[in-house]
């Protein structure tokens, strides 16, 4: 199959509504099949495992690449320089920076569009919009940059604007649109990463001030507070979300994603720590047991594997340095893979090198 069809198959795909196992699998098959064919370090590490076209039967037996190979190697079907968009990481574990390359966006636009309508907007076509991060402008290869400028353009209204500038975070901006929200009663959403929501907050304690914004307002949070400078529990975070800005905590809303995937995680509210994330027909997950690749049984902790179709390019199933538990709806996120466990990833990091830098140089 020609990437154009894949692509035009897999856009059809996510426009479906839902999949059942069969469906899925169909086009798990398909985009395993474009992966194994046109990734040269991929296919020598399926390979080696004895995951070929021929035995991989069910997406559970796509073999997933460890998150940090990223890092390494560069794992796309299509040359670097044909593929004009390239998203890349933070770099704060070892200040290397892992890539995933696009040759289209429309499957990951079209990904993040329809899950986000489910997912946060609700009953609303459009809110007014406060966005505590940077312009695409300003990070061009930040996957969250251009999902919030996706955000902004598609479901805000256009008096929506940011409120991080090239000279840091605008809280006069901040009040005024929060102010404003209250006095007309518009329902208002502010969207941005947790580290930067923190800021916000505690820039309104120094000044006295908190909010009640209007019914239907939401609060849209990711990426937690990996590398930063100030760590606050979940429960503390959510307490104090809405406590500031007057949202219920149902609607103070996290968003769980990834450089290295094209489809979002998001959980129905806060009101219990941790939640229940979940994601779209197109997107499944496993949690697993590194040192073995096997599935650990239901409600025990292990490591999470996601199977992402519109991570077309790259490879479709990622194993993670998350630990995580299947639970009823979807899965918990623990945080960071920790003992065993992370033992378990690094090894499968070592083994994905090996296989695929036998033949093939790094890139």
């Amino acid at each position: 199959m020609t990437e154009a069809r894949l692509v035009e198959e897999l856009l059809a795909f996510i426009a479906a509504g839902e999949a059942d196992e069969e469906a899925f699998n169909r086009m798990a098959l398909a985009v395993f099949a474009h992966q194994f064919e046109t990734n040269a370090p991929y296919r020598r590490f399926a390979t080696q495992r004895a995951r070929t076209l021929r035995t991989v039967k069910s997406w559970r037996d796509v073999p997933a690449v460890p998150i940090s190979v990223f890092k390494d190697l560069t794992l796309s079907g299509r040359p670097p320089e044909e593929c004009p968009h390239v998203f890349m990481t933070s770099g704060t574990t070892k200040g290397v920076r892992g890539k995933s390359h696009h040759p289209t966006l429309a499957v990951y636009d079209r990904s993040m569009t329809v899950n986000f309508r489910r997912r946060f907007m609700g009953e609303w076509d459009r809110l007014r919009m406060g966005i505590l991060f940077p312009t695409e402008q300003a990070m061009p290869n930040s996957s969250l940059a251009h999902y919030l400028a996706l955000a902004k353009s598609d479901f805000g209204t256009t008096e929506s604007r940011y409120l991080i500038t090239d000279a840091g975070l605008d809280v006069d901006g901040a009040i005024a649109e929060l102010s404003r929200a209250e006095e007309t009663g518009e329902p208002y959403a502010l969207l941005g990463a947790s580290f930067s929501v923190v800021h916000l907050m505690d820039a309104l304690a120094e000044r006295g001030r908190s909010f009640a914004l209007p019914a239907g307002s939401r609060i849209l949070d990711t990426g937690g507070f990996k590398g930063q400078s100030r760590e606050m529990a979940a429960e503390e975070f959510y307490s104090r979300l809405s406590a500031t800005f007057g949202v219920p905590r149902r609607l103070c809303i996290n968003m769980y994603g990834m450089t290295e995937l094209s489809t979002q995680f998001y959980d129905d509210g806060n009101e219990s720590c941790p939640s229940v994330k979940s994601g779209p027909h197109w997107i499944r997950s496993r949690v697993i047991n590194p040192l073995t690749g096997q599935e650990v049984p239901r409600g025990s902790v292990g490591v999470l594997v996601h199977h992402d179709l519109a991570h077309f390019n790259c490879a479709s199933a990622i194993l993670t340095e998350d630990a995580g538990v299947e639970v009823d709806g979807g899965f918990q996120l623990l945080g960071r893979a920790d003992g065993a466990d992370a033992k378990g990833c690094s090894m499968a990091v070592e083994d994905f090198l090996k296989a695929a830098q036998a033949q093939w140089p790094l890139a």
